[in-house]
Parts: structure tokens; sequence; C-alpha cells
């Protein structure tokens, strides 16, 4: 028998990849998702806001005091699919 494909839940509108953050949806990464700024996939986006037209990417190497990359916020149109 063949397992149901699960359906993915519906992409937020804000979401981030650390876990820490309030707009972490552990659900949504079960799945593939692309993320599409200014028509150009983009494969380095750490947090995105589609209403608000940002996403936040490393800034190269550099790292804050704890540890973590530092971001910098890029304002954009930005658009969120399941692969």
């Amino acid at each position: 028998m063949t397992d149901p494909i699960p359906t993915p839940p519906p992409l937020p509108d804000r979401l981030c990849i650390d876990a820490r953050s309030p707009h972490h949806v552990a659900a949504v990464f079960e799945h593939d998702i692309g993320i599409r700024f200014n028509d150009k996939e983009r494969f380095d986006v750490t947090e995105y806001c589609i209403s608000e037209g940002w996403v936040k990417v490393p800034a190269g190497k550099t790292l804050d005091r704890k540890g973590q990359p530092l971001l910098i916020q890029l304002k954009g149109r930005v658009e969120v699919f399941y692969k």
C-alpha cells in the first residue's frame, strides 16, 4: 500500500529558519520551499516577510558577538512556493 501524501501547511506571511524565533513554523520545513526575490530564486534567505516585502540574508562570513551570522535586510518583491 502507498502512504497518502500529506498536504503541506499554508505558507505563512512571515517565516524564519531560526528555531528560537517566534516566526519559526516547524511544519513548513518538513517540505521543500522556494523563495523568489525580485524574480530570482534565492537559496540563502534566513527570514522573509511577504506583506512588508523584505528578506534577510547573511552578510558574508561575518558573525555577531553571539556567533550567529550577521544579517542584512533587502527590500523587494517576495514570492514563496512549495517545490
